[in-house]
């Protein structure tokens, strides 16, 4: 392959189970992506929502890091718009000393919830450009003497310090990847517009000369026709609020909490089939070598809507990297 395959995972919570079962699905999930050869295990971070059990991708990334040896593993991502700067890059440096040369810090600025959640995690004090700012700053030891926590010493310093990832849909967000020298990994699994995807990737590779990761969703069984009538029963619900924005949701009922809790009287919602690779092995790999050879792609990261476990286990031995051959 010309392109390395890693791993996302919000820790579902399939019904009938509880969340600490979610949680141990997630740790046998990235021990075996470590022996099947995936380069990256990333979970993600969601607030308020009753089938997800990632709140916290720091500390869901230290349980994994302490049972896992060589995987690379990290959030993806945290939702840097809710915390302080200082404790995401302290918070991070402690991980990449506990286990230097394995910790990704991936960023991103969705609200990663419904908004009584991230209204309680104090996410309206600071925008995100600033926040990113001072992240950086912290994170290089570059704060500006003029800045308000100049003086704030960032311990511990790690051998080797995260790996630092903006996730993002725009061009924005690649521009601000490349400006400070981020890895930029589009969130095709969030927004699957071709026009934003290209315009996007194509803005990092020309601004950092560097190539993208692309975040997909990805349906995988032995049985074409069983991945296609799958995904053929799969929706997503955008609700549209008269502020012009709009959110993706996995149900009605959470997209029209989402408008209430947002404060909107009238809302619209649409149905939508979401963006994603259906199909057999060689169905998939055909297609992430159509976007590689398009869009210069080092590594896609995979997220699979499938809830259960064993689909989700079967997806990852399907498309192991250990199982496919190596371009010459």
């Amino acid at each position: 392959m010309r392109y390395r395959l890693s791993l996302l995972d919000k820790s579902p919570i399939p019904a009938g189970a509880s969340a600490a079962e979610a949680l141990q699905n997630t740790l046998a999930l990235a021990q075996r992506a470590e022996q099947l050869g995936y380069h990256r295990f990333w979970v993600a971070e969601h607030h308020g929502s009753p089938g997800l059990a990632s709140v916290a991708p720091e500390v869901l990334s230290a349980f994994l890091l302490a049972r896992t040896s060589r995987i690379r593993v990290g959030s993806g991502g945290v939702m840097l718009q809710h915390y302080a700067p200082y404790k995401v890059a302290e918070t991070f440096s402690l991980l990449a000393t506990l286990a230097p040369g394995r910790v990704d810090l991936g960023i991103g600025k969705a609200p990663g919830g419904l908004p009584f959640s991230t209204r309680a995690l104090r996410g309206d004090a600071q925008d995100f450009a600033a926040r990113f700012a001072e992240l950086e700053g912290f994170l290089t030891h570059s704060l500006p003497q003029d800045h308000p926590h100049a003086a704030a010493q960032l311990t511990p310093i790690p051998p080797e310090a995260p790996q630092k990832i903006v996730l993002g849909a725009s061009a924005d967000s690649a521009a601000l990847a490349a400006r400070h020298g981020w890895q930029f990994c589009y969130a095709g699994h969030l927004n699957g517009d071709d026009a934003k995807l290209r315009d996007s990737l194509a803005r990092y590779r020309d601004d950092s000369g560097q190539a993208p990761l692309l975040a997909l969703h990805v349906l995988a069984d032995a049985s074409r026709a069983e991945a296609e009538r799958r995904a053929a029963s799969l929706r997503t619900y955008k609700v549209h609020l008269p502020t012009g924005q709009s959110f993706n949701l996995g149900t009605r009922d959470a997209a029209e909490e989402y408008a209430r809790q947002a404060g909107a009287t009238t809302w619209r919602i649409e149905e939508v089939r979401p963006s994603l690779l259906a199909g057999n092995p060689d169905d998939i790999h055909a297609a992430l070598d159509a976007l590689q050879r398009e869009h210069g792609i080092a590594e896609f990261i995979l997220d699979t809507p499938s809830t259960a476990f064993a689909e989700r286990a079967a997806m990852l031995d399907l498309l192991a990297p250990a199982r496919q051959p190596v371009a010459a």
